[in-house]
């Protein structure tokens, strides 16, 4: 099966680490590209061919102020991922209230060790 475009849509684009970088970089704030570069320790090339990609699928705007582009996030076009991601962060934080859960009982009954399995505990 090929592998689907990083231009296709906003998941492809944001598979790649350094792009997801490069968005927590700009959250936020507009910034210059040599700023991107300079903070993120990236090779300007690098940086230009990545935020082309973002800039693609959406996922980030560009503004001309003189010679400088500016750059920033498109929160509009990044809802998508979020309400992908909140899929997962309902499970987890169904799993941190399990272990909130083992951790009190175990206060309650004196124990401290947390790797003992304990019997009155249930399985959810």
């Amino acid at each position: 099966m090929a592998r689907a475009s990083t231009t296709s849509d906003a998941f492809n684009a944001v598979a790649e680490p350094r792009r997801r970088e490069i968005l927590s970089y700009l959250a936020g704030i507009e910034r210059p590209v040599g700023e991107i570069v300079a903070a993120l320790g990236l090779e300007q090339p690098s940086v230009s061919k990545h935020l082309r990609v973002l800039r693609e699928v959406g996922l980030v705007r560009m503004r001309c102020q003189g010679r400088q582009k500016l750059y920033r996030t498109n929160a509009e076009a990044i809802r998508p991922l979020h309400e992908w991601a909140e899929t997962f962060e309902r499970y987890w934080q169904h799993q941190l209230q399990r272990v909130k859960e083992r951790a009190e009982e175990m206060i309650r009954q004196g124990s401290t060790d947390l790797n003992s399995p304990d019997p009155n505990l249930k399985e959810k």
